[in-house]
């Protein structure tokens, strides 16, 4: 390609007119640097100048010297504008300075500053929703400190991450200045909160086996709503959406969803900054079954056979995540009680995509040969070590055992004195070695407690409490409590010593005053006053035994005229000694909420070691729960009792039994037994048996709101030994109800009512058909 005569002659104009421009700013940049040289110096003179002397100006509150040490070029260099452009950043880095400026007079340097000023006060205003304390927590700069920008740059981004924490994302904050004498300022944060930035959608993407509103129930993060008054979950946080992550996870794990996996997780704020719409992308894969369950053993001294019957897995079940953890403790135990110490059992997975089976194996082999060399324990500034030392299923010394570390971890947690709980195996002082660190945060054990309430049984009522879980450190607990109600009335001390004489023993002594108003039901008051002593210890992990033995003055008082002959007899005191022992057996998963398992506990009571009462009483309860759908539990319980005299002595009324109100309900509180013909008193039983089948279940309402339903059928009787006085009504027929009711865990306390219709009743028998319970603590 060739150029025509025109664009030739256009570069060469081009280039001349560069070329021109280029040797003029050479010449101008020469003709400014010999006009810097002082008269008479030539150039190369400059460059070689030494500095004689500098001189430090606008200093007042820093020192000269002070000043001078921060430069880089000093007294006697050779003045070279590289060091001196070096020294004026050293200068400003120091953060002492607002403006500084070096020149050159001959040989002298003069360093000109402004120093920053010196801050005086530290304010805040227009916060409201968070306290000027947790905002002087947050930030660098406090009274007597140097006032830079940047310092408070970075304190108003601090300041708005703690509103952001909190929910607040439309927030601004701006910095003022007051100037003061002396160089000195007051800073003020002008703060305007805004509104609270609200979670407005919660979406999800790709969730097919479980609908958006039940993968909403199963994450910490909540949409907006006016009932969420008391909790801040419906306020963005970063760190919650990744559990969240982590929930969602572990629910479809549980579920048998293998290959699930959360793909993003995204949380978009609106233009204005007041709603957050949040996002979850979810693959959630195939479901799979069990298929072959099997285990490996390369042990001595442990077979396969007696590992099999160990693994509690059902072939062609939902695959479930958490089942794994389980079966390893089980043969961990198991192994363990055999005198192995050394054992490594790993789950070896093998999905079979096509089949959408999971063959699970269990390899079971020698682990390593390590020992306990040391037990730390940091943290905890009022909970003694031995509190938490005693947990520990392991000493220094013992073979190392990850399941005893496990279940060692689970019991610390399990004395709730903790806020925080670490424990972690690290490498000891040589290779077959391990030490055991626990770091834990305490929190507070001691707490007093004002409540009210109303109940059926009791009326209204005001209950008072004083409980420390943790007197001085020690791990002992002390009660006291008080509960003034319309019909009863109660005060009790109450003192334990969890590790008594160093064993794992419970002790404890209590001190008690119990009234109860029984006029409606039987026509009379009773009063007991007592103490008694108590021993408790577990068998097993599972099993555990309680003793206890109580003195106390019973009376019976305030007899109505027209009360029946039986319980006119029985007005005036007695005392009471008597020896009580349980024994139970729970494998509950929950003891206040139980989802699955069973308890069953035996009480035996013998009163007769001193004073006039004497008999012989046994009871025997126990429950079963089942989890039959999501959120769906049905629970069987029962309980039967017998109470006999002894050495002659009648059974007196007050230690009988009655029945109705909370255990058959749809009759009133003692509604159902031997009664008087003439005054309908209830006279109470020698034997019982009661029961109930209830059902729990959700009401598709948020879970956070707490309330739930339930069905049931209650059913029972009460009946005396001997034959009845014609004068008493005794039936020993069978009384059933059914009925539905409602739980609300409220921020007030757990309020609870139930509708009963009694089915099979008899002409005597007392009925109730609504029952209300209504309590509250705070």
């Amino acid at each position: 390609m060739t150029l025509s005569g025109k664009t030739k002659g256009d570069n060469l104009r081009r280039t001349m007119r560069t070329i021109v421009v280029s040797l003029g700013l050479l010449l101008l940049g020469m003709q400014g640097l010999f006009a810097q040289a002082p008269s008479g110096l030539s150039l190369p003179s400059i460059k070689t100048a030494v500095i004689t002397d500098i001189q430090v100006e606008g200093a007042q509150r820093v020192e000269a010297g002070t000043v001078i040490s921060y430069m880089v070029i000093k007294k006697g260099d050779v003045y070279d504008p590289g060091r001196v452009d070096r020294s004026l950043k050293s200068l400003f880095s120091t953060g002492l300075f607002s403006d500084v400026s070096i020149k050159r007079q001959g040989n002298v340097l003069v360093v000109s500053v402004v120093e920053n000023p010196v801050i005086n006060r530290v304010a805040f205003e227009g916060n409201k929703k968070v306290e000027n304390d947790t905002l002087e927590s947050e930030i660098s700069l406090r009274p007597r400190i140097i006032f830079t920008r940047t310092k408070v740059q970075s304190d108003v981004k601090r300041i708005l991450a703690v509103y952001r924490a909190n929910g607040r994302f439309a927030t601004s904050v701006e910095p003022k200045v007051i100037q003061l004498p002396q160089n000195r300022i007051d800073l003020i944060f002008e703060i305007n909160e805004g509104k609270a930035t609200e979670i407005r959608k919660i979406r999800f993407i790709g969730n097919g086996e479980f609908s958006d509103s039940r993968l909403r129930e199963l994450i910490r993060t909540k949409e907006t709503r006016w009932w969420r008054f008391f909790t801040s979950s419906d306020t963005y946080d970063p760190d919650r959406l990744t559990l969240d992550r982590e929930l969602l996870r572990l629910h479809y794990l549980k579920k048998g969803f293998a290959d699930f996996r959360v793909i993003s997780a995204i949380a978009e704020l609106s233009p204005n900054r007041s709603n957050f719409f949040i996002t979850f992308t979810l693959d959630e894969g195939n479901r799979y079954k069990y298929g072959d369950i099997n285990v490996a053993v390369r042990l001595k001294g442990v077979t396969e056979k007696e590992l099999s019957g160990l693994l509690e897995l059902k072939k062609g079940s939902w695959y479930d995540s958490t089942d794994s953890e389980g079966v390893i403790q089980r043969l961990t135990t198991h192994i363990n009680d055999k005198g192995i110490s050394f054992v490594s059992i790993r789950p070896r997975i093998n999905r079979i995509r096509d089949k959408k089976l999971i063959n699970l194996t269990f390899d079971v082999n020698e682990g390593p040969r390590r020992y306990v060399e040391r037990i730390d324990i940091t943290g905890n500034v009022r909970t003694q070590d031995k509190v938490i030392r005693r947990e520990f299923l392991l000493v220094e010394g013992d073979a190392f055992n990850v399941s005893k570390l496990r279940r060692s971890r689970q019991r610390i947690r399990n004395l709730e004195f903790f806020q925080k709980m670490k424990v972690d195996q690290i490498p000891g002082s040589a290779p077959d070695k391990v030490i055991i660190k626990t770091n834990v945060e305490e929190k507070s054990t001691g707490s007093v407690t004002i409540g009210g309430g109303f109940s059926t049984t009791s009326g209204a009522l005001i209950d008072l409490g004083i409980e420390e879980r943790n007197l001085l450190g020690l791990g002992q607990e002390l009660t006291i409590s008080a509960t003034i109600a319309e019909k009863q009335n109660d005060l009790e001390f109450k003192f334990t010593e969890p590790y008594f004489l160093g064993r794992q023993v419970s002790a404890g002594a209590d001190v008690f005053r119990t009234s109860q108003d029984l006029q409606d039901s039987s026509s009379f008051d009773r009063e007991a006053t007592g103490a008694a002593l108590r021993l408790g210890y577990p068998i097993t992990e599972r099993l555990s035994q309680s003793w206890r033995y109580s003195f106390n003055k019973s009376k019976i008082s305030d007899v109505a005229t027209d009360a029946s002959p039986f319980i006119q007899a029985e007005e005036g005191s007695r005392i009471v000694s008597e020896l009580t022992q349980v024994l139970a057996y729970d494998t509950r998963d929950n003891r206040l909420l139980p989802t699955k398992g069973y308890v069953v506990r035996l009480t035996n009571n013998f009163a007769g070691l001193g004073g006039p009462t004497k008999h012989l009483r046994t009871r025997l309860k126990g429950a079963r729960y089942y989890s039959i759908f999501e959120d769906w539990v049905i629970g069987f319980k029962g309980e039967a009792g017998y109470i006999v005299g002894l050495f002659d002595e009648d059974v007196r009324l007050h230690d009988r039994f009655f029945m109705g109100g909370e255990t058959v309900r749809g009759f009133d509180t003692s509604g159902i037994g031997p009664r008087d013909r003439n005054t309908s008193d209830a006279l109470g039983g020698e034997w019982k048996y009661n029961g109930s089948v209830e059902a729990t279940f959700p009401l598709g309402l948020p879970n956070e709101i707490g309330i739930k339903g339930r069905l049931f059928t209650d059913f029972g009787s009460v009946s005396q030994t001997q034959p009845s006085d014609p004068a008493i009504f005794d039936s020993s027929s069978v009384r059933v109800s059914v009925g539905a009711g409602l739980t609300w865990v409220s921020p007030f306390g757990p309020i609870g009512l139930d509708v009963g219709i009694p089915v099979l009743k008899e002409k005597l028998d007392q009925t109730q058909i609504f029952r209300l319970n209504f309590g509250t603590r705070f």
